[in-house]
């Protein structure tokens, strides 16, 4: 019994080791797997490359001789550039734009997405170089165009702060009429005037496009609120001439009372002087019939 006892201890003891040393193998095999793989600058995981692996091969320099008009230009690059790149290499020695060059090899154009290398261009090889007119006087209209245009989204949006700050003014004026307050008559020429000088402003920029858009909408908002000021006039106007004709009619009034007040005057003076005469006339009547007058033959 203890025999099989000690068979027993010996062998769990051995499985043991033998889980642990699969453990131990897993364990190394799972960092060797890890090792095999490194993160790259750009954020891709690529596999490490082991000491055994054969090198990159380097990729040769060449020096082509590119003729500019009477000029010649002796510029070295990678012959697996693409023509793309020898341009921009090319502009900064002849001042051409990329976009406005044309660059010729054995007599054929070639696209700045081919490749020195497969057009087969070698080491000491002439390239010609030729300015393209047509392209850069596309790309000076291109420019002044995009220049026009950002000038003339400036100006409108310098007309729109503008147009802005007058707009809360007339809504102040108009929120004062609605509450009976005062408005005077030249707050609303001066802001009257005000916005029609910003919508010759809008009439003077030459916009295309969505600026277009914009400008019709900042037109259309100063119309509207140089209608609202000429009904706040008219408003205005209306109520002063009603004013005038109350105070016309009191004025009026008042002299017809005045005339009749003089009237009533001028009738109580002759009442007051017919009363004084009667009595004196009455008085010459008795003198004449009861004198008697002496006769002469």
């Amino acid at each position: 019994m203890e025999a099989m006892k000690s068979m027993k201890k010996e062998a769990i003891f051995f499985m043991a080791q033998n889980n642990n040393e699969r453990k131990k193998n897993d364990s190394v095999k799972e960092e060797m797997r890890v090792e095999e793989w490194e993160m790259r600058p750009g954020g891709m995981l690529v596999q490490k490359s082991s000491n055994n692996s054969h090198p990159l091969p380097i990729v040769p320099m060449i020096t082509v001789k590119v003729k500019f008009g009477s000029s010649y230009h002796n510029v070295s690059i990678s012959s697996q550039a693409s023509f793309g790149e020898l341009k921009k290499m090319l502009a900064g020695e002849t001042g051409v734009h990329p976009e406005d060059q044309k660059l010729m090899y054995k007599k054929k154009e070639r696209d700045s997405k081919a490749y020195l290398d497969v057009a087969r261009v070698k080491n000491g090889s002439k390239i010609v170089l030729i300015e393209d007119i047509t392209s850069r006087e596309r790309r000076c209209l291109e420019m002044l165009k995009s220049s026009r245009l950002h000038k003339a989204s400036k100006s409108i949006d310098h007309i729109t702060t503008e147009v802005n700050s007058l707009v809360h003014k007339v809504i102040s004026l108009e929120a004062a009429s609605g509450k009976g307050g005062i408005v005077a008559e030249k707050d609303i020429d001066d802001l009257t005037e005000a916005l029609m000088s910003k919508l010759v402003e809008l009439d003077g920029v030459l916009v295309d496009g969505s600026l277009k858009l914009q400008k019709t909408t900042q037109e259309r908002r100063v119309q509207k609120h140089i209608e609202i000021l000429d009904m706040l006039k008219l408003e205005i106007g209306s109520s002063s001439n009603g004013s005038s004709k109350v105070g016309n009619l009191e004025a009026e009034t008042t002299t017809k009372q005045k005339q009749e007040q003089q009237q009533q005057k001028v009738e109580a003076k002759a009442k007051d002087v017919t009363v004084l005469q009667l009595p004196v006339v009455k008085q010459c009547d008795a003198v004449v019939v009861t004198t008697k007058w002496e006769t002469f033959d």
